[in-house]
Parts: C-alpha cells; sequence; structure tokens
C-alpha cells in the first residue's frame, strides 16, 4: 500500500483518544500528516493537465479519478507511463452538468436506478437516493474499480463524487464495505474530524436557518462511521478539508492568474497551519482553464 502522506510539522498538544492511523504508519502522535489531492482527472483533457501539473509541479500528491468519464484513457495513459502515480478512484455515482454527460460503467440495464430517463447517471444526490438501491449502488462501485484495475492501473484510494455516498446509511455502509475488500483506504475521516466538524457545523447551521428551526447552543455533530473502517485496519484519515469551493476573491473576473495563485496560496496555506496532529486530507480541484471548460461546468 502506498504511503499518501510526505508532509510531515511537529505539533504541540496530542489528541486525547486512542491510537490514531498515523501512528498505526509509524509516525509519532504528536506530528501532522497531509495529503494533498486532486479530484477529477478523468473529467475532461482540462482536468488532467490540471492534475498533472499540480503533481508534477505543484504540491499535491495524489488525485482521484472519474472512471464513467470521456477523458479516462488520457489519466489512464499517464499512469501507466508513470506508475508511481498516486491514484484513487473518485465513485461518480452522478452526473451534474447540462451539456456533458456521462452513463454508469455498468449501463442501464443492470443498474436502472441509477439514471434518467435519457440514460445518464442522476443529476443530483437527491434523485440517487430517491431512485438508487444500496444493491446498484454496489455494482456500481465494483465496476468501477475493476474498469480502473483493468486498464491497468493500482488503484489507492476511494472516495465519493458530491459526497453522493455519505447520503444514505446502506450507500455508506456499501462504500465501507469496499475500501475493506479492495484493502485500500477510503475517503472517511474517523478521528478528531476537526475541519470537517467545522465545516460541517456551518453548512449545517446555514440550512437550519433558512428553514428557521436554529437555536442558539444547538448541537451539531459529525458521525463517527469511519471508526468501523479504521478497525479493519484500511487507512482513514484522521481530518478532512474541503471548504475552497467557498473563498471568494474579491472581483474573479478581473483577477489575473499571479493574483489567483497567491489568493489560493495564502488560503491553503493558512488551512496547513491549522492542522491538528494526526493524518488530514486537504482536497483541491485543478484544471487547465481552456475556453471549453467554461461549457462543460456551466448548469443552468
Amino acid at each position: 500500500m502506498l504511503l499518501l502522506a510526505i508532509f510531515v510539522w511537529p505539533m504541540i498538544e496530542l489528541l486525547a483518544q486512542d491510537q490514531i492511523y498515523s501512528e498505526k504508519l509509524g509516525y509519532p502522535a504528536n506530528v501532522s500528516l497531509l495529503i494533498i489531492y486532486v479530484d477529477d482527472a478523468g473529467l475532461s483533457w482540462g482536468s488532467n493537465r490540471g492534475s498533472i501539473h499540480s503533481i508534477e509541479e505543484g504540491v499535491a500528491n495524489s488525485f482521484s479519478v472519474m472512471m464513467p468519464t470521456s477523458w479516462v484513457p488520457g489519466i489512464d495513459s499517464y499512469i501507466r507511463e508513470n506508475p508511481e502515480a498516486d491514484a484513487g478512484y473518485h465513485l461518480t455515482i452522478t452526473s451534474e452538468w447540462d451539456d456533458y454527460r456521462w452513463g454508469p460503467v455498468m449501463g442501464k440495464p443492470a443498474v436502472s436506478g441509477l439514471v434518467d430517463e435519457h440514460g445518464y447517471l442522476w443529476g443530483s444526490v437527491s434523485d440517487v437516493v430517491a431512485n438508487a438501491s444500496p444493491e446498484e449502488i454496489e455494482k456500481e462501485i465494483r465496476a468501477q474499480g475493476e474498469f480502473a484495475i483493468g486498464m491497468g492501473f493500482q488503484l489507492t484510494l476511494l472516495d465519493s463524487q458530491m459526497g453522493t455516498l455519505f447520503a444514505d446509511p446502506d450507500y455508506l455502509q456499501v462504500y465501507n464495505n469496499s475500501g475493506i475488500d479492495f484493502e485500500i483506504p477510503v475517503m472517511i475521516p474517523g478521528g478528531h474530524n476537526s475541519f470537517l466538524t467545522y465545516d460541517y457545523r456551518i453548512q449545517a447551521i446555514k440550512e437550519l436557518k433558512h428553514q428557521w428551526d436554529w437555536e442558539e447552543k444547538m448541537e451539531i455533530s459529525v458521525s463517527e462511521n469511519g471508526r468501523q473502517v479504521w478497525e479493519k485496519e484500511v487507512p482513514v484519515p484522521c481530518d478532512l478539508h474541503n471548504v475552497s469551493y467557498g473563498w471568494q476573491f474579491s472581483d474573479m473576473m478581473k483577477a489575473s492568474d499571479k493574483e489567483f495563485q497567491q489568493f489560493y496560496t495564502l488560503k491553503y496555506t493558512e488551512t496547513i497551519e491549522k492542522l491538528e496532529s494526526g493524518l488530514s486530507m486537504v482536497i483541491m480541484h485543478c484544471t487547465n482553464p481552456s475556453e471549453k471548460f467554461e461549457d462543460i461546468s456551466t448548469t443552468g
């Protein structure tokens, strides 16, 4: 199994909990390990170029592949030419864009609950939950993994596009079991969950306020599902940071590449400085900003 984390910082405080996974990997309890992880390779030519550039010339040390999408052969070629590449797969059960869609690896007849009337994967998580059975989810997950292995690269991580597999307890169980069966890490925090709890709490409070159900001093908690995976000796991170979509540059339309770089460098530096001890994952999305990508990623 590949060791994903490459950056280590000593930390002052220790976690008051059982042995964390970084200790099982041989690191002291008072250090922080960091996985910088790029989502969505295989989505497009631009996503492939952005992922590769981030690995070779940036700071990322791992990336994920969306197996049902059209540009998987391109990223597969890179992985086979660079066998040291740390490539997981981005379990893709949704197809969210308006004019760029994809269907399940299994095909519509085998997993009819996963597709809309046109044969594409559902465009939203809520549509998946309303229509797809856990058995169909499991078929498609395993088919995507087997597809990757058949193309010639070894998976190193599982994660869930749009968090779809966290939206239903039965889906989550299938997801966890898949990591156990494949014997590779799954992206579901099982430690202190500091960043994840903060992000989850902020989003939950926004939703409750929108529904006029929020009251001060309400308790907002995050599930401890990751611990069941730890118990099977399958690595999971202690924490997850996936809030960069919410970072707002003052004037996105007029910003230069240098200004964007400075802005995001500062934001990620601030993130890293706040890491607690243990194994943390920071997710980013990187693409070559070609004129075609705007058409791919625009909805509505």
